[in-house]
C-alpha cells in the first residue's frame, strides 16, 4: 500500500535518513568495532548488542527510503469550513457524552495517544471533508460504529513538532 504523505512528511523522512546515515551509522560502526576488540565473539554480549543496533538502524533507513520511493504526495490544504489534513478537530462522542480534540495527520505521524489521528484510521476517514456541526458515523468495521458530532474545526499549520511513527 502506498503511504499518503505531504511534502513536509517527505522532508522529515529525508532528514531522519540523513541523520541516521551520517550520525547513527558512524556511532553504530564504532560500537561494533570496539566490542569486537574485546575478544571472543561467541560469548561477547556487547558485540551482539552492537550488531543488533547497527542492523536496526540500517533496517530503518531502508524502510524510510522505501516509504519515500512508493509514496503518494498529497496536499495538506482544505476548505476553511471542512475537516482536512492538519486541522485540529473537537468532537463530541454521543455514547460517552464527552469531548475530545484531535489533529488529523498522515499515517507516518499518527499517534492516537498523543491526539494525532491518521487519515487512514476509521476516525480520520470519517471526519475528512465534514463540516462543523455535522453528525458523523465512525465505522470501526462492517458491524460496529459510533457517532460523533464535530464541535469545532481549527486550521493548524505548524507540524514541526510532530515526530515520525516508529515501526
Amino acid at each position: 500500500m502506498r503511504e499518503k504523505l505531504t511534502k513536509s512528511d517527505i522532508q522529515k523522512i529525508q532528514q531522519e535518513i540523513e541523520y541516521r546515515k551520517l550520525v547513527v551509522r558512524k556511532e553504530a560502526l564504532e560500537a561494533v568495532k570496539e566490542a569486537r576488540a574485546h575478544g571472543d565473539l561467541s560469548e561477547n554480549f556487547e558485540y551482539h548488542a552492537a550488531k543488533k543496533d547497527k542492523n536496526k538502524n540500517e533496517s530503518r533507513i531502508r524502510y524510510l527510503e522505501r516509504i519515500i520511493k512508493t509514496a503518494e504526495v498529497i496536499e495538506d490544504v482544505s476548505n476553511e469550513d471542512e475537516v482536512g489534513l492538519n486541522n485540529t478537530v473537537t468532537v463530541y462522542f454521543e455514547d460517552d457524552e464527552m469531548e475530545e480534540t484531535y489533529r488529523i495527520v498522515t499515517s507516518v505521524r499518527g499517534n492516537s495517544l498523543g491526539g494525532l489521528i491518521s487519515i487512514e484510521s476509521p476516525m480520520g476517514k470519517a471526519l475528512i471533508g465534514k463540516k462543523e456541526g455535522e453528525r458523523v458515523e465512525v465505522k470501526v468495521n462492517e458491524n460496529t460504529g459510533y457517532y460523533v458530532i464535530i464541535k469545532k474545526i481549527e486550521n493548524t499549520t505548524d507540524d514541526s513538532q510532530d515526530k515520525l511513527r516508529g515501526y
